[in-house]
């Protein structure tokens, strides 16, 4: 598929420069025609075809690893986390292991069981805003129950090494999760590789779905150790007197989803399969390699960890040495329809395989 027909799929390259990504993916005519169609179907039920979630298990289990039966549907990243955290059998004197300053979705859900004697370890970051795996290790313990920690972070565009922090928490016997939100379509995942126990994820970002979409993957070596909590009809066979969970991952959903969300959702999963994630990785790198340079020959501050090219993603922050010419900067980019985020004192900057060359140096002209 060429350039020209990927930028055809997403109007918003018509009306502005999109760089905003991580916030959210624009909607694509291939999620919004297969949406249209299923309420079309709506008004007119005759001869309606039931809504298959096993389809979109299959879609992301070819994109991420594992099988359909290790994916849950479910509706946001928060919803994925916090299942797990109350479903896993705590002890007083037990401890978690995660990243200080971790998006909400990955440090609420495991707060939240402070009150339970939980103690909840944060790792300090390197000055650069990386994260050694060394330092996570000094935290693990034999009291350690879980290593959480996200894919790509939101805030900086890091990513850390997934199967060398896996393996650490293996060592100690603790369940390793990793939230996926900024990573599941943008860089390459493979579940098994990556030593992931656990994973969620939501599909209104680099997943091309919208807001309301999310999965939740237990692997089937841990599936046993966390119990469902809000166990709905498609958590167990359909018996009226006893409940009979499936022995998967399909035990963690509930009741009934959006499916006419879910359903639109898959056509931008296949999207991603037939272009490819390596492809689509290595068009964030090219993408970013533009960005970075352009920003430090103009001399701003770059936040994002820049030192190792692995351990990049489509994300760059960076700012202008104050905020309040910060914020003029952002105000800026956005009156001339170049879409970006101010996050805290920064601006943040993620481009997708449809951005151009050109758009990148409409950017870089602009700041």
């Amino acid at each position: 598929m060429n350039i020209e027909r990927i930028r055809s799929l997403f109007p918003i390259t018509r009306e502005a420069v999109y760089l905003n990504n991580a916030s959210q993916s624009p909607l694509n005519l291939l999620v919004n025609n297969r949406l249209q169609s299923h309420l079309a179907t709506e008004l007119n039920p005759v001869g309606k075809k039931a809504y298959s979630r096993n389809d979109t298990r299959v879609l992301l289990s070819k994109l991420l690893g594992g099988s359909p039966e290790e994916y849950a549907l479910v509706t946001s990243t928060g919803v994925g986390i916090g299942i797990v955290a109350q479903g896993i059998d705590f002890k007083k004197g037990d401890n978690i292991v995660v990243p200080e300053c971790e998006h909400w979705n990955n440090t609420f859900p495991w707060l939240h069981l402070k009150k339970q004697g939980v103690e909840i370890r944060f790792v300090k970051l390197n000055e650069d805003n990386s994260i050694a795996p060394a330092a996570i290790e000094k935290h693990v313990d034999h009291r350690t129950r879980v290593v959480a920690i996200a894919a790509v972070r939101f805030n900086s565009g890091f990513r850390p090494n997934l199967a060398m922090i896996g393996k650490i928490a293996h060592e100690k016997g603790a369940l390793f999760l990793v939230d996926v939100a900024q990573a599941a379509g943008m860089i390459p995942i493979d579940v098994e590789k990556d030593q992931i126990d656990v994973m969620a994820g939501c599909g209104f970002k680099w997943l091309l779905g919208m807001h309301g979409t999310g999965f939740l993957y237990v692997s089937k070596r841990v599936v046993k150790m966390i119990e469902p909590v809000l166990p709905g009809m498609f958590a167990a066979d359909n018996h009226f007197d006893k409940l009979s969970y499936y022995d998967d991952s399909r035990k963690f959903e509930t009741g009934t989803i959006a499916y006419s969300l879910f359903d639109a959702w898959s056509a931008g999963l296949e999207l991603l399969l037939d272009i490819g994630i390596k492809h689509i990785y290595n068009k964030a790198l090219e993408n970013t390699d533009l960005i970075i340079d352009g920003l430090r020959e103009k001399g701003y501050q770059i936040v994002t960890p820049t030192k190792n090219r692995e351990e990049r993603t489509a994300i760059v922050h960076f700012n202008t040495g104050s905020f309040e010419t910060t914020k003029k900067l952002y105000k800026k980019l956005i009156d001339k329809n170049v879409l970006v985020t101010l996050q805290f004192e920064n601006i943040r900057i993620s481009p997708n395989f449809f951005n151009t060359k050109e758009e990148i140096e409409i950017f870089l002209n602009l700041v």
